[in-house]
């Protein structure tokens, strides 16, 4: 279980990364759906998960290199709006767990159509 600190610090971030990216003149990231982030060790490590089901493996990639390439400018904002002394290191990685949902309301939809047609 995560404590309350941990729990706001992503709390915080889930608003503030999002308001660092639509800064970003990048089309491709900029309205980059953010759906979850993970504090790691205090506040010095966060993994950023975004929304990829639109995208192709290789633009996967890329966005993922954008996203790097972008990540001290997120961090300048985060300190910019925020009075912490230090802003966690991002690692982004593409949230998988949609698709997992999407695939399993798949499969009761089908069992629900089996149940009436049975």
């Amino acid at each position: 279980m995560k404590s309350v600190n941990i729990q706001r610090t992503e709390s915080l971030l889930m608003e503030l990364v999002p308001e660092a990216l639509s800064d970003l003149n990048d089309s491709r990231i900029n309205a980059l759906p953010i759906t979850a982030i993970d504090c790691k060790n205090g506040k010095y490590d966060a993994t950023v998960y975004f929304d990829g089901s639109d995208y192709t493996p290789s633009e996967i990639k890329e966005i993922i290199g954008l996203l790097i390439k972008a990540n001290g400018r997120i961090r300048s904002h985060v300190l910019a709006a925020t009075s912490w002394y230090k802003c966690p290191n991002f690692k982004f990685v593409k949230d998988d767990s949609l698709e997992e949902i999407k695939k399993i309301d798949k499969i009761f939809d089908e069992i629900a159509k089996g149940t009436k047609n049975g």
